[in-house]
């Protein structure tokens, strides 16, 4: 990180590293210098000006990089000494991998308005696209349920508020989030391990520092807490140094974000060659070199026991230590270019600086208008080795400046997770719902804790982790899965099914047995038994009777909105022309005994056209009634729903409920008439008495239609359909066997009684 402020002439830098003895913060210096040094020998950079250098030690306290930073432009001795006359005013601060110095020195520095000042700019990705990265690896990897531990500071509260925000906005719910420092007391550490140990989520994700992650790590070891998926930031997930302290493997497996490899030239050799350090603070030098090769310098009236004297000619490249491990590499670099960057400094505008420049290995380097480089990172995975070691594999990248679909892609490379698993672990609060089940949110849990519920008859989802079952179509059906919607089946009653091939088969045979009666009686219409009460009515009633046999067969069939019409039409006008006949026949048999009493002359006025124009007169009664329902509301197609779930029942809805009542109503106020007077003349003293026949007759049709509503009401589908044509088969068998056949009996089996003597003769009247 870099903050600038203007100066011409000598420029110096303040490279503020960790501690006194953090070899990494020596590591940064090197490369610091290794930048000055091309930058000072270059021909073409910054001609007529060297760069300077003072290395200051602020051991991570932001306080003292505040101090040193008003020192530097104040010009206090207690920050520079006499020997500093060669920097005449600094240049730029260079601060190590925390922003939080940078953004104090910031702070301070803007008062005294310095020309360049403020700007705060970042050779590595700020942790904000880290943040935002991690949630994104988090979502790739289907993990919507974690738990979070952060360092007590800004890297992590800031880093760790970032991710929570973004993870919200990709579905991701935390199970706790909890922060560790490193001064935190031993009991502190217990609790956040016994949160881990109680809960359910199995990935860990992490803005830790080393030293606060290894007291997680120690306290872990002691319960043999393993089998969690850690995901970590740069700050350790490519740290040798991280993988030595996990002696019991916890992060084996794990998976995080680093800064993408690098490369210069030259600088490996000059980071290991650490002769130009001793030129900037000697005392410092001294105690680095000391710890370095474990030795110590001879002093002045002191001696040195129980320890190996250093010479100052030890050899760097002979040593195996986190100074000459060059993982680090690019963070190196990004102290390299930090230096570059301040050395392109040359343009101002409204206290913004726009650097870009291009490094000799031919890296692009610029800042967007928040101080920003390009957000790269590689994804790194540890993979444990047979040895015990750590191998930290690359196993894809994050470029934030592509679009969202396509920042993160992941390597044709096999990962290791945590306990050496090759299967991506499974962390949420509740498994996806399947498709034919819904989301319901558990009270008082986030969004990703819930329970999936079946979705009711008629609807389906048919895909993952749903929050609504859909409603299918009323032509549809949910299947048995509840995932898919199925056609229901149209059920009405088809000639081609047992039961209508049945009924149509009655209904043809009633017709062609009335018609074989019509031969009967045409082929003997002279003799007694035809001629007596009105042959003509006998006729026109078995027509009738053939009508109503055919009438059932229009409610066979797919219903359509002429055959709705049709068939409660025609029933109600045949079956009333019908039920005319029989009542007119009735008359007749009542009239002619009242024309064997002396004096009567009552058969004049109900001859036979009396009898055809009664017939005539209630069959249109029956007409009328009929114009005027459908006129009003007729019958029509429909489509019903709600007997059956899984199947579609065509029907013909009544529309006029009124009209349908008032034709059946009609029907059966001729029927219970010609009932009464049937019965009524039961007992006349004819030998051949038609009254006793139509009293039969009367009494089924009545008992059929009785029965037929609560089985019509009651049938469901097809089969109220069903019902009611067994209604009209039932009761023109009634009219027909009853009334016919008794005479066909003595026309064919008994002629001697078809004479008119025989006809005729009467007898005693039977008592009651």
């Amino acid at each position: 990180m870099l903050l600038f402020h203007s100066s011409t002439g000598c420029i110096c830098m303040y490279l503020l590293s960790a501690s006194s003895l953090n070899f990494r913060g020596f590591q940064y210096a090197q490369a610091m210098l290794f930048a000055i040094e091309e930058i000072n020998n270059s021909t073409h950079m910054l001609p007529g000006i060297s760069l300077g250098y003072k290395i200051y030690d602020v051991c991570g306290s932001i306080a003292r990089s505040v101090r040193v930073a008003l020192a530097s432009v104040t010009r206090d001795e207690v920050a520079f000494t006499p020997s500093d006359t060669a920097c005449t005013q600094v240049q730029a601060n260079m601060v190590g991998t925390s922003s939080s110095p940078g953004v104090g020195i910031s702070t301070v520095l803007g008062p005294f308005h310095i020309p360049l000042h403020p700007s705060f700019l970042r050779t590595i990705p700020s942790d904000d696209y880290q943040s935002r990265a991690l949630a994104q690896l988090v979502k790739y990897f289907g993990w919507t349920w974690v738990g979070a531990i952060r360092t007590n500071d800004d890297y992590g509260n800031n880093g760790m508020a970032t991710f929570i925000e973004t993870a919200q906005q990709l579905g991701i719910c935390l199970e706790y989030s909890v922060s560790v420092f490193l001064t935190d007391t031993p009991n502190k550490i217990r609790q956040i391990v016994d949160i881990i140990k109680s809960s359910t989520s199995k990935v860990i994700v992490t803005f830790l520092l080393p030293l606060d992650l290894y007291a997680i790590l120690q306290e872990l070891s002691h319960h043999n807490l393993t089998g969690y998926q850690w995901v970590g930031t740069e700050s350790w997930i490519f740290d040798f140094q991280t993988a030595a302290q996990d002696r019991h493997h916890i992060l084996d497996g794990a998976i995080g974000l680093f800064i993408p490899s690098a490369h210069v030239s030259g600088m490996r050799e000059f980071i290991l060659d650490v002769k130009p350090l001793n030129s900037s603070s000697n005392k410092l030098f001294t105690e680095f070199w000391e710890t370095l090769f474990s030795c110590k310098f001879k002093q002045l009236n002191s001696s040195v026991e129980n320890q190996r004297e250093c010479t100052g000619h030890e050899d760097v490249t002979e040593v195996k230590n986190t100074y000459t491990d060059m993982t680090l590499m690019p963070l190196f670099y990004n102290v390299y270019k930090g230096v570059y960057a301040m050395a392109h400094t040359d343009v101002v505008i409204l206290k913004r600086i726009k650097i870009q420049f291009v490094t000799k290995e031919g890296d692009e380097v610029y800042f967007d208008e928040n101080g920003d480089p390009a957000a790269k990172y590689e994804i790194i995975n540890w993979q444990p080795r047979e040895n015990g070691m750590v191998d930290f594999v690359r196993v894809g990248l994050y470029d934030a400046s592509l679009p969202a679909e396509k920042q993160l892609t992941l390597q044709n490379k096999s990962l290791i997770w945590a306990q050496n698993s090759l299967q991506v672990p499974s962390s949420v609060c509740s498994e996806k719902c399947p498709p034919g089940t819904r989301k319901v949110l558990q009270k008082g849990k986030p969004v990703c804790c819930f329970d999936c519920l079946r979705c009711a008859e008629g609807e389906i989802s048919n895909a993952t982790d749903l929050t609504i079952c859909v409603q299918c179509h009323p032509d549809f059906w949910s299947n048995e899965r509840r995932d898919a919607c199925v056609k229901k089946e149209a059920e009405f009653l088809s000639y081609k099914e047992i039961m209508g091939a049945l009924l149509t088969a009655a209904s043809l045979f009633g017709t062609c047995m009335t018609a074989v009666v019509a031969f009967i009686f045409f082929r003997y219409r002279q003799t007694p038994v035809v001629r007596a009460n009105n042959s003509e009515l006998s006729f026109l009633l078995l027509f009738s009777l053939t009508l109503c046999f055919l009438c059932s067969l229009t409610f066979i069939g797919r219903p359509s909105e002429w055959s709705c019409m049709l068939r409660h039409t025609a029933f109600g006008i045949t079956f009333v022309l019908c039920i005319s006949c029989v009542l007119g026949k009735t008359i007749v048999v009542l009239m002619a005994f009242r024309a064997t009493l002396p004096g009567s002359d009552v058969m004049k006025w109900f001859g036979p056209a009396q009898q055809k124009l009664s017939v005539l007169g209630f069959t249109l009664i029956q007409v009328i009634i009929c114009i005027l329902w459908l006129t009003i509301s007729p019958p029509f197609p429909f489509k019903n729903f709600k007997i059956f779930k899984d199947k579609i029942i065509l029907e013909c809805a009544l529309g006029s409920a009124v009209g349908f009542w008032a034709v059946l109503g009609y029907i059966g106020l001729l029927a219970i008439l010609c009932f009464i007077l049937a019965f009524l003349a039961r007992k006349l003293p004819d030998n051949f008495n038609e009254a006793k026949f139509i009293t039969f007759s009367m009494l089924i049709f009545c008992a059929v239609w009785i029965t037929f509503i609560p089985a019509y009401v009651s049938s469901p589908g097809k089969f109220s359909v069903a019902v009611e044509i067994f209604a009209i088969l039932a009761s023109s068998f009634g009219l027909l066997i009853c009334i016919f056949i008794p005479k066909c009996y003595i026309i064919l089996l008994k002629p001697e009684k078809n004479t008119k003597k025989n006809m005729m003769g009467k007898g005693a009247p039977k008592s009651s």
